[in-house]
């Protein structure tokens, strides 16, 4: 049997469930007062731009 197809947000954010903070620390200047702009995707296992439209949705969509 096929797994699922994965849902995903329309936006980047902790809501996701494949969403969690980048495990550099820094990453994004942000120190560890968490005014973050990155997010790591677990789905994509990478860094992507929090508050920006899904990227992994983003890439389903265009294949």
């Amino acid at each position: 049997m096929a797994e699922p197809e994965p849902t995903f947000p329309k936006w980047c954010d902790l809501s996701c469930p494949h969403a969690a903070f980048p495990d550099e620390s820094g990453l994004d200047g942000s120190g560890s007062c968490r005014t973050f702009l990155a997010l790591r995707c677990g789905y994509l296992d990478e860094i992507v731009t929090k508050n920006a439209p899904c990227e992994a949705a983003r890439r389903r969509d265009r294949s």
